[in-house]
């Protein structure tokens, strides 16, 4: 097909050479403009652009393009579809139906679930055992629009956002190669979501990275894969803040343990054990202090001499 690919961060990457690969032809890729990133917020290209530039590929990068600019775009490549990966912004309506075959979205989620812009995240901190990617024909909704294709797959016990984003990204951009080859030769048609089991996944908030030390050990162990790599599982220690690195639960409860109290260290794992809420208890693997370097939890304690009776939050 002729196509026009419209992506942002790391997550459409593999889409993108998927689609190289399969010999069908890019006329342009749309991205978001270069972003001042790092602590010397010097301007930097998205993952797209650089792979765009790397596959040879003409870029355009609008700030946050109209219709008209869409419809000019697609006209002069001669588009059979518009494909969407992560794109951030809405397509307008016009556009969505000029393609012959529309705009294709790839979602990781097994939509109707985790409809937004965090999907990945509010699925692992939700405790879900399972998701997956759909292939969607895009709609004026977000994440609305009818599914073509979807595939499973499991969130391990100790999948962090990173590594099942790392998975989704790939499994992603199979199935929407298989979905193009069944629109071309017709054998694929558009099934309407269900009108049940929907949820919203919003974007994430550096202040959800939060930790609250009342919550039972499970739920903090999920926030902190959920929040890796970015924002941050985090607690305080003596008015410094304390990145959650790697955590695990306790199976053996504490009951009548304080939310938040250092409970002794288990020198053999190298982890920092604390009481959490309903007498559950979370162990800390690795962390990371602010302004200094990943540890363990153990040469935390060490190095800070914490001792049973300390707390770690407010």
């Amino acid at each position: 097909m002729k196509l026009v690919f419209a992506g942002t961060p790391d997550f459409a990457v593999p889409s993108l050479e998927a689609l190289v690969r399969e010999g069908h032809q890019i006329g342009r890729v749309v991205t978001q403009p270069d972003r001042a990133r790092g602590r010397g917020q010097r301007l930097a290209p998205p993952p797209v652009k650089e792979a765009a530039s790397r596959l040879g590929m003409a870029v355009w990068q609008p700030e946050r393009p109209d219709a008209e600019q869409w419809l000019e775009v697609l006209a002069e490549t001669g588009a059979d579809a518009l494909v969407v990966v992560a794109f951030a912004h809405k397509i307008p309506p016009p556009v969505l139906t000029y393609p012959r075959h529309g705009c294709i979205n790839v979602h990781a989620s097994l939509l109707p679930r985790w409809r937004g812009a965090a999907p990945i995240a509010r699925a692992i901190l939700e405790g879900d055992r399972i998701t997956g990617v759909t292939i969607m024909r895009m709609d004026e909704g977000w994440d609305t629009g009818p599914i073509l294709l979807q595939a499973t797959e499991v969130i391990g016990d100790h999948d962090t956002a990173a590594s099942l984003h790392d998975r989704l990204a790939v499994r992603g951009a199979g199935l929407l190669v298989e979905a193009l080859a069944r629109l071309e030769h017709g054998t694929l048609r558009p099934v309407a979501q269900p009108p049940t089991g929907a949820t919203l996944a919003p974007r994430l908030d550096k202040e959800e990275g939060l930790v609250d030390w009342s919550a039972p050990a499970v739920r903090i162990e999920r926030q902190v894969r959920a929040f890796t790599p970015w924002p941050g599982a985090y607690t305080t220690l003596d008015g410094r803040r304390v990145r959650l690195v790697e955590a695990r639960v306790e199976p053996e409860p504490r009951p009548g343990v304080q939310p938040g109290a250092i409970l002794g260290v288990d020198a053999r794992a190298g982890a920092l054990l604390v009481g959490c809420g309903a007498g559950s208890v979370l162990r800390l693997h690795r962390v990371q202090p602010e302004g200094s370097r990943v540890m363990t939890g153990l040469d935390l304690a060490n190095g800070l001499r914490l001792t049973p009776g300390r707390h770690l939050g407010g």
